[in-house]
């Protein structure tokens, strides 16, 4: 089983907003566990299906990667029903915006719902570490990337750098 490539910025893929999956059979089951594959070998703690090519609504997640039982969650179809107050997500990095980190506001308790791989229906409240990997994710399924969220400064700095890597 291969890794997928990770669709990177400026690439317009990444900005659309995805499709909810309809489906959930073997196909899909076999492309969230190469999704799986590609996040912990990139390595990173979390990968919408969107940066892998695929304009589904569908996540892979885990937020202590590097520990020696991974805890691998998918969540199909998620949405954010609920978030409350304020933390700074310090050095948020993205695995579709190579090289680049930035503190981001992001809201300090969420509570998410969609389907786990079995179609099973799942609630998560949290207010930690998760609870901004979880925003970050879904914010990729609505086509927003981490840099839309930072100062205009910032993100045209990054921008001017891309540009710049491009042309060589």
């Amino acid at each position: 089983m291969g890794l997928l490539e990770i669709v990177t910025y400026p690439d317009n893929f990444l900005r659309q907003p995805t499709k909810p999956v309809e489906n959930i059979d073997e196909e899909l089951h076999q492309f969230i566990d190469k999704m799986a594959i590609t996040m912990y070998e990139a390595p990173g703690v979390g990968l919408a299906a969107i940066q892998v090519g695929l304009d589904k609504s569908l996540i892979v997640y885990d937020g202590m990667p590097e520990q020696e039982t991974q805890c691998l969650k998918v969540l199909i179809n998620p949405k954010i029903i609920a978030a409350e107050g304020t933390v700074i997500s310090e050095k948020e990095g993205c695995l579709s915006v190579p090289d680049f980190r930035a503190d981001v506001k992001r809201a300090a308790a969420v509570i998410v719902e969609g389907f786990d791989r079995n179609g099973k229906p799942v609630r998560i409240e949290r207010d930690d570490f998760l609870a901004v990997v979880l925003q970050h994710e879904i914010d990729h399924l609505n086509g927003t990337l981490f840099i839309d969220r930072i100062s205009s400064l910032k993100r045209e700095m990054y921008k001017r750098r891309i540009r710049k890597q491009l042309k060589k």
